[in-house]
């Protein structure tokens, strides 16, 4: 399927990898392009050094295209963004903030970069930045993420921009990919169900959160601060509502999910770490290959979009 995206990033299929930290490593990222989709590394709140081993690895394993996801809160983001030049990385997907800072040395450098938005005025905002794309994500994501749905943000931000946009947000087979599409996308952005793929170095524990999720699992954390995070329901989430619906401050709330998510994903710590999926997570219901994932998506929405 050729679409904007595909010609511009090079790849099979308009399937890109969410940027998941400490999910996204080398692993899946080089399965999921090797697929045919676009891999991307989450650097997350990860050093310089640990994204530029990543980098490496993803080439060693994969002549395929590849991205790497900047999180600009990040410490290191300014040591990270000269690391992608340096690495010859193609493709960067933004978060967190703006990457107006960046954008000449990338541009440069000739990287397309790829910004996540969650509204039509900051969607607007990377188009006059010189965004090659965009990334329209709704609130039904896991992780961080703003207030629109997926199905009302993605046509409001094709008719708002004119470079092309990337739909995130509840997508997880040929059905939402379809929808995606005739809401005007070109591509989608897939987490959730990645998450899950034999080939993610995830945790057994969090596959088997997310399989065994329903539809109404998952809840949303920190709005009382303004960084809004969707994951699946614990003891850990559910302390977290405690503390925030008792006017708890920033900081003590930090404390609580300090190293949450590496917990989770890393050593399976379900219970008291941040599992973070998407609200499509009920319709996960097993381990996949990368390959098989992909094929899956794109044979459902052939069939669905040709009829």
């Amino acid at each position: 399927m050729k679409t904007k995206i595909t010609e511009l990033l090079g790849i099979e299929y308009p399937v890109i990898q969410g940027g998941m930290a400490w999910v996204a490593e080398w692993h899946l990222v080089s399965a999921v392009s090797e697929a045919g989709g676009m891999g991307i590394i989450g650097a997350g709140g990860a050093p310089a050094d640990f994204v530029r081993e990543q980098i490496r690895k993803v080439k060693e394993a994969t002549d395929k295209p590849f991205g790497v996801n900047l999180m600009l809160m990040n410490p290191e983001a300014d040591e990270i963004a000269r690391v992608l030049v340096e690495e010859g990385v193609r493709v960067v997907t933004t978060g967190a903030g703006n990457p107006a800072k960046y954008m000449a040395m990338w541009k440069e450098a000739d990287i397309k970069v790829i910004p996540v938005v969650a509204s039509v005025a900051m969607a607007k905002l990377m188009e006059r930045g010189g965004a090659d794309a965009v990334v329209a994500e709704g609130t039904e994501s896991g992780g961080h993420i703003g207030s629109a749905t997926t199905m009302t943000l993605v046509p409001q931000v094709v008719d708002a921009v004119n470079i092309p946009v990337i739909a995130a947000g509840g997508i997880a087979d040929g059905r939402g990919f379809a929808a995606a599409m005739m809401l005007g996308a070109e591509a989608v952005q897939v987490g959730t169900r990645f998450c899950v793929a034999a080939e993610a170095i995830t945790h057994d524990n969090y596959k088997e959160k997310i399989i065994k999720a329903k539809d109404i699992d998952s809840e949303v954390t920190g709005l009382s601060h303004g960084h809004p995070i969707r994951q699946i329901r614990n003891k850990m989430s559910r302390e977290y509502l405690k503390l925030e619906k008792e006017g708890a401050s920033m900081e003590q709330l930090e404390q609580l999910t300090l190293g949450s998510l590496r917990k989770a994903v890393v050593e399976g710590d379900v219970v008291n770490g941040t599992v973070m999926a998407g609200q499509i997570a009920g319709m996960i219901d097993r381990v996949q290959p990368c390959g098989e994932i992909i094929r899956e998506i794109m044979e459902q929405a052939e069939a669905l979009l040709g009829r």
